[in-house]
């Protein structure tokens, strides 16, 4: 008999199976429950059915959440955080690998227990308070940095791109407790800047204080300058002033003295002997009377020098001599 209809009966036993790989996922094959080396792109293949097994990959952005993570603080303090985000990717090139080493749910063995482990070692050395308000900002940084460390040695191109953790849970009395240092704080805060306000409002006015002072002192400065100067200005008239007074003064004394010393110069070379010999004769010509005698008045007559005296009145220099003469007019 022949074989062929026993393998066409076989043949039509095993249907083949439309699979669909959505996009931003490649596919991963298990036959028998190993892992095939090849991959499907995102669309539809076909596999055999009961035997092949897919599952896809995701090659884009992703979030992993894990909720209601315990810690415990230094301090003994139990304390729960609700919901930590992993947002991470795995490149395309890293899919057959991570797979092969870590199954296809690589981000429960890589991320979700790493989280846990990290989480739990941060806060066994931190107190409540470091954790749930002084260091909180800082627990997502860490462990985004302590997780990429070690996928860059344990699954290479899974990269993690951001963590976001929740604010811890902590117990009602803590927490309440919490409520009122925080409304503490905050009542102290106010103060503070109630305060730095109040100081900065006085240092408002003492600034404005000292720049009026400066404002004023540099007026009375231009003010003294000016008075110095106007000072200075009226001393400099006067003394221009006196000075010219005094070259007038000058000026005049030159000329009279010029003058008298030309009428001296000219008296000298006018009055000789001969014209006071004139001039004695021409006075004596002149008297209406004449006296003689022995019994005369003595302030009748004027001697030589009543004739000098004339003489002098009429600046002509004459020594003494000559006859005691009496007249008429000079006796009056």
């Amino acid at each position: 008999a022949s074989p062929l209809p026993a393998v066409s009966c076989i043949c039509c036993s095993f249907q083949t199976e439309l699979e669909r790989v959505p996009e931003g996922h490649l596919a991963v094959y298990y036959r028998g429950g190993a892992l095939l080396p090849s991959l499907s792109r995102p669309g539809y293949r076909l596999m055999l059915p009961f035997v092949t097994s897919c599952r896809a990959v995701q090659t884009t952005l992703q979030t992993d959440e894990i909720k209601n993570v315990p810690c415990g603080t230094s301090g003994g303090v139990m304390i729960y955080i609700d919901r930590i985000e992993v947002v991470n990717v795995l490149a395309p090139h890293a899919v057959y690998n991570t797979v092969r080493n870590y199954t296809a749910d690589y981000d429960r063995a890589l991320i979700f227990n790493k989280i846990h482990h990290e989480l739990n070692q941060f806060c066994s050395i931190h107190t409540l308070q470091e954790v749930y308000i002084e260091l909180f900002d800082q627990i997502d940084e860490n462990l985004k940095l302590a997780l990429q460390q070690d996928l860059n040695t344990l699954a290479p191109g899974l990269t993690i791109q951001a963590v976001r953790v929740t604010k811890p849970k902590i117990p009602e009395a803590i927490r309440r407790n919490f409520e009122l240092v925080e409304a503490e704080k905050t009542k102290l805060l106010i103060a503070t800047q109630k305060q730095k306000v109040v100081e900065k409002e006085a240092e408002t006015e003492r600034r404005k204080a000292v720049i009026e002072a400066e404002k004023m002192a540099q007026v009375a400065k231009i003010q003294y300058r000016q008075k110095v100067m106007e000072t200075l200005t009226e001393k400099r008239i006067s003394e221009l002033e006196d000075a010219a007074f005094l070259a007038r003064e000058k000026a005049k004394a030159d000329a009279k003295y010029y003058t008298a010393q030309k009428a001296a110069d000219s008296n000298k070379l006018k009055l000789t002997p001969a014209y006071l010999q004139l001039m004695k004769y021409q006075a004596i010509s002149t008297n209406s009377k004449l006296y003689f005698g022995s019994s005369l008045p003595p302030n009748l007559f004027l001697g030589s020098c009543a004739f000098e005296q004339l003489l002098a009145d009429s600046l002509v220099p004459a020594g003494c001599g000559g006859s005691a003469l009496a007249t008429q007019n000079w006796a009056k």
